[in-house]
């Protein structure tokens, strides 16, 4: 009932939202007269804050039409390498010849984005840089309520599916890298193919910022996954989706009430972000501006998680700490990373991540046993945060760097 509440109240605020977006252009438009009036630009500031804090936000777009390759200027095309009901393998082509790109012998690499909440656009700054040295392949998981019920559910058991599949269409010379929360369904996916003794196995597995093991420094957002029963999970944050989208009747988590958890861990950070913008607006600082429509663009564009998948990971990974007690089965059969031995690991911590919390990726060296040290490597990234570890200069500059070099070596 929520949700059907929340689109008539979407339907009911349109019109005003679209009138604040009109207001806010005759207010700053060098052709109106209202832009030569005393006051406009504060005038055309309030009314465009009103806009962005009341409008929806489409998934946004890559953006990642170009890159270098050995210094020169290369262009890139988006193209679907596999397209499955809840995600789609997009590959990031570099346009090159089919004879240039033998030439280049760029590593494969699969990125496994999160399905928690953001489109997987928020890793667009981790492919950028991957690009120029690397091929690379990206999960772009599908809003839930896009999905005809006809399709069926989708469970964590089939999130491990998807990444095995793959694995073995890009492997067996593919290098995976994971972030944030699929590095458990990912560690999952490769210890059973190598306990099935799957050839097509990848050459080495990154994961940064994952709870591998959420019982080492647990944060809020691991305290809130065990103060709550399961129960309350069930009955409080699972809605169906509106007859007004193609998922009309799936049970999802969702994108809406994801944001408003978002938001909820840090309010006075944002409020303060939105008064700063409306105070750059003011004194016509266009390029601070700008960055902060950038960043809210990405971070309030939302999507529905499926019901069982999301239930499935809060009682896996945060209660019932399934992987790192060695008790998890994937319909039947045991995941035991202890089976992995010819794949080599990497894990990358942030210092100050207060998502996934000190240790809790490196617990992964701890359960891959059989994987011998000369082929492990462990990183904490000083000063910085969660989104650090991805994103922005330090990822550019330093952890990047890093991985490229751990994958070359184990190539």
């Amino acid at each position: 009932m929520l949700y059907h509440l929340h689109e008539l109240n979407r339907t009911f605020i349109n019109p005003l939202i679209q009138w604040a977006e009109a207001s806010a252009k005759l207010f700053t438009n060098p052709v109106s007269p209202l832009a030569h009036s005393p006051f406009a630009q504060r005038i055309a500031a309030g009314y465009e804050l009103m806009y962005r804090l009341g409008k929806d936000y489409e998934k946004p777009k890559f953006d990642l039409t170009s890159t270098t390759v050995n210094g020169k200027p290369c262009g890139v095309v988006e193209e679907p390498a596999e397209i499955k009901p809840f995600c789609t393998l997009l590959h990031f082509a570099k346009n090159v010849t089919t004879s240039e790109r033998a030439k280049l012998k760029q590593p494969t690499v699969l990125l496994v984005a999160p399905l928690s909440g953001h489109h997987s656009t928020l890793l667009r700054d981790t492919v950028r840089a991957l690009l120029p040295e690397h091929d690379v392949y990206i999960t772009d998981w599908t809003d839930a309520r896009m999905v005809p019920m006809s399709e069926g559910a989708f469970h964590l058991h089939d999130y491990i599916y998807y990444v095995q599949d793959f694995i073995r269409l890009l492997g067996p010379d593919v290098h995976v890298i994971s972030v944030c929360q699929p590095t458990v369904p990912v560690l999952a996916a490769i210890a059973l193919m190598a306990t099935a003794k799957d050839p097509k196995l990848p050459k080495t597995m990154t994961m940064m910022g994952g709870p591998i093991d959420p019982r080492k420094s647990p944060t809020e957002v691991n305290n809130l996954a065990t103060k709550k029963p399961f129960s309350w999970f069930e009955n409080t944050v699972i809605y169906s989706v509106p007859a007004n989208y193609p998922g009309s009747g799936r049970k999802v988590y969702p994108g809406f009430l994801q944001h408003a958890g978002f938001v909820a861990m840090n309010p006075r950070r944002h409020a303060q972000s939105h008064w700063d913008f409306y105070m750059h607006l003011r004194e016509g600082d266009d390029a601070s501006a700008e960055e902060h429509r950038k960043f809210y663009d990405e971070y309030n564009a939302v999507l529905d998680m499926p019901s069982e998948y999301y239930l499935d990971t809060i009682k896996t990974v945060f209660q019932d700490f399934n992987l790192p007690m060695g008790t998890w089965e994937v319909e039947g059969k045991l995941v035991r990373p202890q089976d992995i031995k010819t794949v080599a690991l990497f894990t990358v911590e942030g210092e100050l991540d207060d998502i996934s919390g000190a240790g809790q990726t490196q617990a992964a060296h701890t359960l891959c046993s059989g994987i011998p040290d000369n082929m492990k490597q462990d990183f904490v990234a000083p000063q910085c945060g969660h989104y650090g570890i991805f994103a922005g200069r330090r990822w550019r500059e330093v952890i990047c760097p890093k991985i490229t070099e751990f994958i070359k070596e184990h190539a």
